[in-house]
């Protein structure tokens, strides 16, 4: 019987992209990087997103660091949309971490789905986030009353999958493997991870990919949750 479900932040409850969009939108205005040689804003967020998402792939793996993937995910963008990464302009990268998590953007039936699942269970996060950014994000959304704990890589020293983390989180938690599960959008960091370390695992696929064949559970909207809990 299932007692605790482990949530994943980024890009599961909080919409990592519609929020990172809005504030590049803002910055890009702000900062006029139509001046540089970046004409289109839309095409230099698509660019960014590739990019960034390829970097944190890296980093949940241990690749790269914290201070890589800040410093790349930008000079990549500026770099293959032909402009030179030294006039990305000071402040830009800092302005971008201090206001995008105090985006509010969560994905489609977030506060009604986990305001149910309360009543029945007790639910916790697992992020690979940034301490920092994770605490605002969680703080900006009023997410904290519905968790009982924020397990934050940077604090555990490891990131998902690295089947340490999910042992820390069942340890605070005070739960067993039988009796928890995850919930989360990467394949390898939560799904595998967590079923590579004996607990059950959902995929939260709001994009419709192809279910990969070692997925036993997916979902595509968070509100299928209350239809099986």
């Amino acid at each position: 019987m299932i007692k605790h479900i482990f949530f994943d932040l980024d890009h599961t409850i909080w919409d990592f992209d519609k929020n990172a969009r809005e504030t590049l939108t803002e910055l890009y205005h702000q900062y006029e990087l139509n001046l540089l040689g970046l004409p289109a804003c839309d095409l230099f967020i698509d660019v960014y997103t590739e990019n960034n998402h390829s970097l944190w792939a890296e980093y949940h793996l241990g690749k790269i660091t914290k201070e890589v993937l800040r410093s790349e995910r930008f000079s990549r963008t500026f770099v293959q949309l032909g402009v030179a990464p030294d006039l990305l302009p000071p402040g830009f990268e800092a302005d971008y971490v201090n206001q995008s998590p105090r985006k509010k953007n969560l994905f489609e039936g977030s506060e009604k789905v986990l305001a149910y699942l309360q009543q029945k269970y007790t639910l916790h996060i697992i992020s690979n986030g940034f301490k920092e950014t994770t605490l605002t994000k969680m703080s900006a959304c009023n997410l904290n009353p519905y968790f009982s704990n924020v397990i934050i890589s940077e604090d555990v020293g490891v990131n998902k999958p690295d089947r340490a983390i999910f042992e820390y989180a069942l340890q605070k938690a005070g739960a067993q493997k039988q009796e928890s599960i995850m919930i989360g959008d990467s394949l390898e960091a939560d799904i595998r991870g967590a079923q590579d370390f004996g607990i059950k695992a959902i995929f939260f696929n709001p994009l419709n990919i192809a279910q990969p064949a070692d997925v036993e559970w997916q979902i595509l909207h968070l509100e299928e949750l209350m239809q099986h809990f």
